[in-house]
């Protein structure tokens, strides 16, 4: 997720602030050496406070170079290489289209198919004036399905998606009606990238998982492109940590594994890049070259290809995607006249992550300039009779509703279209989720109860009037 007070999930970060950057591009940029990036690295980490570990990556015909600074986990000195692994999120989305455009290159699937056609035939799919939700639709963002399914409920909001089961993914489908024209909008959904990694796997009768092993990574050698860690994948990855630095948990995405549930390191990465910009020979490459097609408009001088955005503004041109987890953030992105490509990986699940990086080293702009690190927050136990006056709906008006629930001693808020996280006691009526830099604090009535809420993220204070009773 991008928007909201639920961390950005496996999901596209700062879509609007990525091509404002890119818009206004150097169109003579030549990529920093290596000392530059790394005073890049260094700032943000030393200066800034606004990172644990980054490692960037840079790929063209020169050959690769790796820069990184920081380290795996706070308390864990061990410096970061272009072997250690990270999550890479959302940047699955671009393995998931390229395994539709070489299923579709194989005579396996066609763009136009309808998606439940690879379903069970049981499983309903909405359709929309008689229109049908196709792969292409899912693969450009355009199939007017929503972000999040709306069965979403996480049981534990550190790992969202490990209990949503493809019996939930088939029964919401099956509920949902769609509320706009199939293909006439650009929405970024989790949902659909999810489920059409489900689709694809079905019709090749294989996991995710063994599916882009056997199509994608081994055929490029891709060694720790992987859902699942070996042993000796585990000793490199890097701890992941939250957006205040807290250590959080790895993320597992069973059922909608082909949104983000890939993990990485920079090495592949640049191999991955190398191929896509025809730097090395490939067996996928007339896949990769359907796959970079602009299909659909995605806003501004944005289009959306087979999973990959791209952008043509200021002289220049820039494919590119991104990603993010519970504790990490990636991009990549590449030039295909210049044919560069640059890969950034981050240990810290911050609202900028490495988007600034990447577009600053692939087109020049500026990079961010980034306030003081949240403040450590410090959680206080309330009595759960307390808690219980806090409890309610409360609306903000045309962006929905935040709903607060109860379970015991624990204090939970949900925003329209949002996941479920638990927000926690720094007074009795200041609360905080670990798991993005934003605040909560309840307006207390006469009765004793909470009238209204104030959301505190990025500068701005919402207010939300209590709508039950």
């Amino acid at each position: 997720m991008s928007e909201g007070i639920v961390r950005r999930s496996v999901g596209l970060g700062f879509l609007g602030a990525l091509f404002a950057r890119l818009g206004a591009a150097q169109p003579n940029w030549a990529v920093p050496d290596d000392a530059a990036i790394h005073r890049i690295l260094a700032e943000r980490i030393d200066v800034q406070r606004q990172g644990v570990g980054l490692v960037v990556g840079v790929v063209d015909a020169a050959g690769r170079r790796v820069v990184s600074h920081g380290v795996r986990a706070k308390g864990d000195a061990r410096a970061l290489d272009g072997d250690t692994v990270f999550e890479i999120g959302s940047i699955t989305k671009v393995f998931t289209a390229l395994l539709l455009s070489d299923m579709v290159a194989r005579g396996e699937a066609a763009l136009d198919e309808p998606v439940a056609a690879l379903l069970p035939p049981e499983v309903r799919v909405p359709e929309r004036g008689g229109k049908a939700i196709t792969l292409i639709d899912l693969a450009t963002h355009t199939s007017a399905l929503p972000g999040l399914p709306t069965n979403f409920a996480p049981k534990d909001a550190l790992n969202p998606y490990a209990d949503y089961t493809v019996d939930q993914l088939h029964t919401f489908l099956g509920e949902y009606a769609l509320i706009r024209d199939i293909g006439s909008r650009y929405e970024y959904s989790n949902l659909g990238a999810g489920l059409l990694g489900h689709a694809l796997s079905r019709r090749a009768g294989q996991s995710y998982e063994a599916l882009v092993a056997t199509r994608i990574t081994r055929p490029l050698g891709l060694k720790d492109t992987v859902i699942t860690l070996s042993p000796a994948q585990r000793t490199r990855m890097a701890q992941g940590h939250d957006a205040s630095g807290q250590p959080t948990p790895n993320w597992d995405l069973p059922t909608l594994a082909g949104a983000g549930a890939l993990r990485s390191t920079a090495n592949d990465m640049l191999t991955f890049l190398a191929a896509e910009m025809g730097l090395t020979a490939t067996p996928l490459r007339s896949a990769m070259d359907a796959q970079l097609v602009p299909r659909r408009p995605a806003g501004g001088p944005m289009a959306i290809a087979l999973g990959w955005h791209v952008i043509k503004a200021g002289g220049r041109e820039v494919v590119w995607h991104n990603g993010g987890t519970g504790g990490y953030r990636s991009f990549i992105g590449f030039d295909p006249k210049t044919r560069v490509g640059v890969v950034v990986l981050a240990n810290l699940a911050n609202e900028v992550g490495g988007d600034d990086i990447g577009s600053h080293l692939l087109a020049g702009r500026p990079l961010a300039k980034l306030g003081p690190p949240p403040p450590v927050r410090v959680a206080v136990t309330l009595p759960s009779e307390q808690l219980a006056g806090l409890v309610g709906r409360y609306t903000f008006g045309p962006m929905g509703a935040m709903t607060i629930t109860q379970e015991g001693g624990h204090l939970f808020a949900q925003l329209t279209g949002q996941p479920v996280a638990e927000v926690f006691a720094e007074s009795p009526t200041r609360f905080f989720w670990r798991i993005v830099d934003a605040q909560l604090t309840f307006v207390i009535g006469p009765d004793g109860r909470a009238s209204d809420l104030i959301l505190h993220q990025a500068g701005r204070d919402q207010r939300a009037k209590r709508a039950d009773p």
